[in-house]
C-alpha cells in the first residue's frame, strides 16, 4: 500500500511521448536497416520506410511509450493513487496523440503535454527479434518541446511544487536547457535529480549537454552497455563496472548529496554504488519460456525503484521493487501491466 504521506505532484518527469509500434521480426530485417539487437538510437533518412514496412508486413501492437513517460505509468501502477507524477514532452494535435494522453492519464499520470499543431507525434518502432529488442525512435513532435512550455506559470508551479526529478538521456538531444532549469531548481531547494543514461549513443554524442547536467545528477540509473561506453568515452580508464560505478558517483557534483549509481546487467546481479560502497543485488531467475518482452524491462526498473525511493523506503526495497517491475513487464508485451498484480514489500 502506498504511504499515506504521498502527495499529488511529488515526481516530476520530462521525456519524449512517443507511440510504440511492436512487431516480431527477423534478422533479415535487421541487416536491411542497419538496426542492431538490444540496441536504442535516433531515426536517420535510411529507416523512414521501416515504419510501412512494419505495419504492411507484420502483426503489429501499439502501446503508449516513451521511456520516461513508461516509467511515470509504472510508478503509478504500483502507487496506487493518481497524479503522484506530473510528466511533459511534446506531442502532435491527432488520434496518435489521443491515444498517448488517454492511455498516460487513464494510468493515474498528470500529463501537460505541450502541443504541436504542424508536426505529428513521435513514434518508436521496436523490432523483436526472439527476446532481443532494438528501438527505433522517430521524435518528431516529441523534438519540439520548449523550455517556454516548462516556464509558463501553470507549469512552472508543477515544476517547483515537486520534490524528486527524473530525466531520461534521450531528452539530451531534445531540450537541454529545459532540463538545466529543472536540475538548477532543484539544487537549489536541496531536491533530489534521478537521471539515465539511456542509450549509449547518448554517452557519445550528447556528451557536453550530459556532463553539464551531470553535477546536480544525485541518483543515475544505466544498464551495463551504457556505463561501458560513458566509462570509455569519460575516460574512466577501467570496463570493471563495479569500478565504473563507483568512479562515476565520484564525478564532480553541486551539492554536499552524494551521488548514486545504479547499473542493471539483464539476469546479472543490479550493482549500486554509493558512499564508496559497491552492493550486489541478485535478480529473479526466469525460465525461457516465461520472457515475452524485454522492451520496458529498464523504464519499469526505474519506476519500481522510485515507486519506493519517494516514499523514503530503504534502498533495499527500492531495488527490490524495481526488479520486481521489471520482472512483470518481461512477462508481457511491451510496457504493460496486470492492474491485479501489486508489489508486496
Amino acid at each position: 500500500m502506498p504511504s499515506t504521506e504521498l502527495k499529488e505532484g511529488l515526481l516530476f518527469a520530462l521525456g519524449n511521448p512517443l507511440l510504440d509500434i511492436i512487431a516480431s521480426t527477423d534478422e533479415e530485417f535487421l541487416k536491411k536497416y542497419d538496426l542492431k539487437p538490444n540496441n536504442a538510437i535516433l531515426a536517420e533518412d535510411k529507416h523512414a520506410p521501416m515504419y510501412t514496412a512494419l505495419v504492411q508486413n507484420y502483426p503489429v501492437e501499439y502501446i503508449a511509450g516513451g521511456a520516461s513517460q513508461n516509467s511515470m505509468r509504472i510508478a503509478q501502477w504500483i502507487l496506487n493513487k493518481p497524479n503522484v507524477t506530473t510528466y511533459m514532452g511534446c506531442i502532435g494535435k491527432d488520434s496518435f496523440g489521443e491515444v498517448l494522453e488517454s492511455k498516460a492519464s487513464e494510468a493515474g499520470v498528470n500529463v501537460k503535454y505541450q502541443y504541436s499543431q504542424s508536426v505529428s507525434t513521435g513514434t518508436c518502432a521496436v523490432v523483436l527479434t526472439g527476446k532481443e529488442r532494438s528501438l527505433v525512435a522517430n521524435l518528431s513532435a516529441a523534438n519540439h518541446f520548449t523550455k517556454d512550455h516548462l516556464v509558463k506559470t501553470e507549469n512552472k508551479a508543477l515544476m517547483e511544487k515537486a520534490q524528486y526529478y527524473y530525466i531520461t538521456g534521450f531528452f539530451l538531444t531534445v531540450s537541454p536547457d529545459s532540463i538545466m532549469e529543472v536540475v538548477t531548481h532543484a539544487n537549489q531547494h536541496n531536491k533530489i535529480v534521478t537521471m539515465n543514461l539511456s542509450a549509449p549513443f547518448l554517452c557519445q554524442l550528447f556528451k557536453d549537454p550530459m556532463m553539464k547536467a551531470f553535477p546536480y545528477v544525485d541518483i543515475l540509473f544505466s544498464n551495463e552497455t551504457e556505463a561501458a561506453t560513458f566509462a570509455e568515452v569519460q575516460n574512466l580508464g577501467t570496463k570493471d563496472l563495479k569500478e565504473i560505478a563507483l568512479k562515476i558517483t565520484n564525478l564532480p557534483k553541486e551539492n554536499k548529496r552524494s551521488r548514486m549509481v545504479v547499473i542493471t546487467q539483464g539476469e546479472l546481479p543490479v550493482i549500486v554504488a554509493s558512499d564508496g560502497n559497491v552492493k550486489e543485488y541478485p535478480v529473479e531467475s526466469l525460465k525461457p519460456s516465461e520472457i515475452i518482452d524485454t522492451n520496458g524491462a529498464g523504464d519499469a526498473f526505474v519506476g519500481g525503484f522510485l515507486a519506493q525511493y519517494i516514499q523514503k523506503k530503504p534502498i533495499e526495497l527500492c531495488i527490490k521493487c524495481a526488479i520486481w517491475a521489471a520482472t512483470h513487464i518481461i512477462k508481457q508485451s511491451g510496457c504493460a501491466y496486470d492492474k491485479n498484480q501489486s508489489f508486496q514489500e
